[in-house]
């Protein structure tokens, strides 16, 4: 008998109501779709962040591709540089020679030595079974001038231990040299962008007279050197965890991880771990409390029962967020997010029991190809990529939360929305800007022909 082999054509992908979602995977993996927004960093964009730094690539020609498109989006290709794996260097058994003399050669071509230099190895390495750790001993041993560490753009490392993510934010402070600890400096760790000077952490260090290190202000190696001298490390991105825990050990200071948050509560507890770990009172938040509920008024009547739709890039932490709206009174209907974090278990209990028709849709299912609304809607979105997913230019255009934390993060969040629902977008043109226009934080001083 003959048997039906074809797959089915493919639907759109059907959004979940929460209460029926598992924690933290509520879809199953398999087959994914990469979406058009493309304001999110990638590894590029990340490792660029240590200044002066020269990122070398080592893959096959159509994994290059997209590195470097990213690099020539950021006017960085001054400091980029790739190393082609073609098919007879698979069957020759020579991906060891390779990308020794590929990385030594580029090294010694570029018209200014690095100080520093990322070599990013693939997943082709890994499948044929390189000595990576005699690799890196051997380029150690030929240029000892320059700091040189491991990297990876290695797409089969995402289902299991740490994440391309996490460990390309780790690599970021692998490069600091021990030096002596001072009692008042303090690293703030694992962000692609600054914290702002707004958050009540960064004006809690200013006011204790702390001096403040955060890579994203880094113009210099030199600079970069000094962030090694602070004696706390503090990190809210939970990808940054396991980068900072890596710095406790290495260099001795003491790491903090603080998430995220929207609710006053959490966001209190918060604020009194940064300043037990570093022996200072905690200042009376009172008054953040109620300037936050004055502005969450003032957005609601603004805002109304306008259709909201939240989607991950926006924040670690969208569950708290919708809590927080929805509690207010906003109309949010739909959250777009693969999985869900540890730090936001307790939100998505709190929405499954009290907001249970709430829908939740993949990102990277690939029946979502299929689910951008072809016709413009009045959806406020807050992320990019549901504003795509919805097709509106009603958005809040910010990725990885911002640089918000502490009572800021609620009050400019809300600002934020309030501006999105007021002002048009053109969202098709902005969403395309890999990570949003992102050329200032190529950290060379225009020296590779930049624009910062």
């Amino acid at each position: 008998m003959l048997k039906r082999v074809t797959v089915p054509k493919e639907r759109k992908m059907e959004g979940i109501r929460i209460a029926d979602a598992n924690f933290p995977s509520p879809f199953k993996s398999g087959l994914e779709y990469a979406t058009p927004p493309r304001g999110t960093w990638n590894i590029v964009h990340t490792g660029m962040l240590i200044p002066e730094a020269h990122e070398i690539f080592v893959c096959a020609a159509g994994c290059l591709r997209g590195v470097v498109l990213t690099a020539a989006e950021m006017h960085a290709e001054g400091r980029f540089s790739t190393v082609e794996i073609k098919e007879n260097n698979i069957f020759e058994g020579d991906l060891e020679d390779l990308l020794i003399e590929g990385v030594s050669s580029i090294i010694e071509k570029l018209p200014k030595r690095p100080p520093a230099v990322l070599v990013y190895t693939s997943c082709v390495h890994h499948f044929a079974g390189c000595d990576i750790d005699m690799i890196y001993a051997e380029l150690n041993d030929r240029f000892t001038d320059i700091d040189i560490t491991d990297c990876y753009m290695n797409p089969i490392m995402r289902k299991s231990g740490l994440t391309p993510d996490q460990i390309m934010r780790s690599r970021l402070y692998m490069l600091l040299h021990e030096r002596e600890k001072r009692s008042d400096a303090v690293a703030i760790i694992g962000n692609d962008l600054p914290t702002r000077q707004e958050s009540e952490l960064m004006e809690l260090l200013r006011d204790n007279n702390l001096k403040i290190h955060e890579i994203t202000s880094c113009k210099t190696y030199g600079e970069y050197q000094e962030m090694a001298e602070a004696n706390l490390y503090i990190s809210y991105n939970p990808a940054a965890v396991a980068g900072g825990e890596m710095m406790e050990e290495r260099l001795g200071g003491k790491h903090i991880y603080v998430p995220v948050s929207y609710d006053y509560d959490e966001i209190d507890a918060g604020m009194s771990k940064i300043c037990d770990a570093l022996g200072i009172p905690m200042p009376d938040y009172s008054d953040r409390r109620a300037s936050c509920e004055a502005v969450i008024k003032d957005v609601l009547e603004v805002v109304g029962d306008t259709p909201i739709s939240i989607d991950y890039s926006f924040s670690t932490r969208v569950m708290s967020l919708a809590r927080l709206l929805l509690d207010r009174g906003f109309n949010v209907g739909k959250i777009y997010i693969d999985a869900i974090t540890g730090d936001d278990r307790g939100d998505f209990m709190y929405l499954k029991e009290n907001y249970p028709d709430l829908i939740i849709y993949p990102t990277v299912h690939a029946g979502m190809r299929f689910m951008a609304n072809k016709e413009k809607s009045n959806v406020l979105a807050i992320g990019q990529k549901a504003a795509y997913f919805e097709n509106t230019d009603h958005f809040v255009n910010v990725v990885e939360g911002g640089g918000m934390f502490g009572y800021d993060t609620v009050k400019h969040t809300m600002e934020l929305i309030k501006e999105a629902y007021l002002e048009e977008k053109d969202m098709r043109t902005l969403i395309q800007i890999k990570g949003m226009g992102s050329e200032e934080i190529c950290g060379c001083g225009g020296s590779c022909g930049c624009s910062s």
